[in-house]
């Protein structure tokens, strides 16, 4: 609570900040029972973690100076004890205490990393410290500063504080660490940018072996009607108008597959999203850009089979069998 409070003192630029405790237990209510975890911080958490309450109220200042059994709980919590019904005013047991639920957070969803961020039961600081851990430690520091300042600078400014309160000389490791979101954020992106690579490149693999399919089928259709490209290039018709029936022909059977690659897609979007519980998203302008190029690979693929076709001599087409 020390490092806290000069956190507080020394750090200019910061909006808020609140210290946390938390310990792991068994939420009960009535028959129902979820393995959860019970975070103690202050109302000023909630402004950090930009996590306002859906319903109910926050912490007085009477129940975080006196440590009372109240309780904001998260979506998943409210889910999984009281299964619709209404939370507000019930209590719940957290292992050997019970507590009396005042709010609901809003559903925050999952994380960057993939955990249930709406998994969380939130008690004043007292509470936990004095009911649950038996101390007055706290396990993390959570701050956010003004929107016209830097957090990299804030970052360095904890830093230094930190290393100076703890007297850690030059060259020697810190005992605690300092993480800032906007670098968690970077590295996510990163991650993405490497994901969406490989993705594409699946993409292009697929799109590939896609028109050297339609290029065979194409040259399949080429030779099984040379008679009639003869016939029709015989009686007056230009090549562009034979190379433009064929890759209309290509096109066509390119977009028609896209059509179908791309109702097959949302389906798969669409049960994807419910059997992990994200929520689905419709890009009409993905659907789009995914359709442009499939009618795309079917003019490139197309081509050559609709070159051939306009280079045939009509004499020896008319002889073809």
């Amino acid at each position: 609570m020390g490092d806290f409070r000069a956190i507080v003192r020394e750090i200019p630029d910061l909006s808020a900040a609140a210290p946390s405790a938390s310990k792991s237990l068994q939420a009960v209510f009535g028959s129902r029972n979820w393995s959860t975890t019970a975070t103690g911080s202050t109302n000023d958490f909630l402004k950090v973690r930009n996590w306002p309450v859906a319903a109910g109220r926050e912490f007085t200042d009477a129940e975080l100076r006196s440590g009372k059994a109240v309780c904001i709980i998260g979506s998943t919590i409210k889910k999984e004890l009281f299964a619709g019904e209404d939370p507000l005013g019930a209590w719940i047991r957290l292992d050997k205490i019970s507590c009396q639920v005042i709010g609901v957070l809003r559903t925050k969803g999952q994380s960057g990393m993939g955990a249930d961020q709406d998994d969380l039961v939130l008690l004043p600081l007292r509470t936990v410290q004095r009911r649950m851990a038996g101390n007055n430690e706290i396990e993390a520091i959570y701050v956010s500063v003004n929107d016209e300042a830097s957090t990299a600078g804030a970052k360095d400014a904890i830093l230094s504080m930190m290393r100076e309160r703890r007297r850690i000389g030059i060259g020697k490791e810190d005992d605690f660490h300092v993480m800032d979101m906007q670098e968690l954020a970077n590295a996510l992106a990163g991650s993405t940018r490497v994901l969406t690579a490989l993705l594409g490149a699946v993409a292009a693999v697929s799109l590939l072996v896609g028109g050297i399919g339609i290029m065979n089928i194409m040259l399949v259709s080429v030779t099984e009607r040379t008679r009639e490209i003869g016939i029709r290039l015989a009686i007056g018709a230009l090549k562009k108008e034979v190379l433009l029936q064929f890759l209309v022909e290509a096109v066509v059977l390119a977009s028609f597959g896209g059509i179908v690659g791309v109702a097959a897609g949302i389906a798969a979007a669409i049960f994807g999203s419910a059997a992990i519980g994200v929520p689905f998203v419709l890009n009409l302008k993905i659907m789009a850009v995914a359709f442009i190029f499939s009618a795309a690979v079917g003019v490139l693929f197309g081509y050559f089979p609709a070159r051939k076709a306009a280079r045939l001599d009509p004499i020896e087409a008319l002889r073809h069998e």
